[in-house]
């Protein structure tokens, strides 16, 4: 099957690295036109320049709204719309057991990983898709289906981004669909401290032996994005080489 994004704009959140940056340069190597955005001027400038196609580029704060909004201003008036929204920048400043996280903490992690979410795709409800409709994807994880030490308060955030996948479904439908990837331990830069220390041991417990890389990411959010999954919104497609089919998600 080939999947084609000719004439769609996609605009990715935290696409300068890892998952964000694979699915971005799938979308580009697809056919659409892309922004991505993230923090860095200096990072979104190197991985922009590495992406098949011309692929623009806004430095914006994932958690702060107004950054939001003049991100997705800027990717209208120089691509014409944002046909594609893929949410997909988190962070993750705390490890450890949620009874001791800090308010200040706790409180940073929400506002990036599950409000900020919902602010994007506020933004862009409001700049073209309740006229013209499309598609959100957000990046929720395998830890909001299952319970696990040191990243517990992470994974309530992507509990939360899984729920407000669906209510956002079955709000926006029919112009504007909405899904969800939850991937497991992928080999990114963000996860090292996960994957590093016990890469081996982790991947001869996954029922196929190995951990996942952006690219299996990458391919399934192409695939929610296109016109194939026309008839798929409020949904979380799991994609963790069969962790969930092992206590504690194959991680511990």
């Amino acid at each position: 099957m080939d999947l084609r994004l000719d004439g769609k704009v996609a605009l990715v959140t935290g696409g300068s690295r890892g998952i964000g940056r694979a699915i971005a340069s799938a979308l580009a190597a697809s056919g659409a036109a892309v922004m991505i955005s993230s923090r860095k001027a200096s990072a979104l400038e190197e991985a922009a320049a590495a992406m098949p196609g011309p692929v623009e580029w806004f430095a914006a704060n994932a958690g702060d709204p107004e950054a939001a909004a003049a991100c997705v201003a800027a990717t209208v008036a120089r691509l014409g719309s944002v046909d594609i929204l893929v949410n997909n920048a988190a962070t993750n400043p705390y490890y450890g057991p949620i009874v001791d996280i800090s308010t200040g903490m706790a409180d940073k992690t929400v506002r990036v990983n599950q409000t900020g979410y919902l602010e994007w795709v506020q933004a862009a409800w409001r700049a073209t898709m309740a006229e013209r409709g499309g598609c959100v994807l957000n990046l929720a994880s395998i830890g909001g289906m299952s319970v696990e030490g040191g990243i517990g308060w992470y994974n309530v955030t992507k509990a939360a981004v899984i729920h407000l996948t669906s209510q956002l479904a079955g709000e926006l439908g029919p112009g504007v669909r909405v899904n969800a990837l939850a991937p497991g331990l992928v080999k990114t830069e963000f996860a090292r401290a996960l994957w590093e220390p016990g890469e081996e041991a982790i991947a001869r417990r996954l029922p196929l032996r190995r951990l996942g890389v952006a690219e299996d990411i990458a391919n399934a959010a192409l695939f929610l994005c296109s016109d194939a999954a026309s008839w798929i919104t409020g949904h979380t497609l799991v994609i963790d080489g069969g962790a969930l089919c092992i206590g504690g998600g194959g991680l511990s």
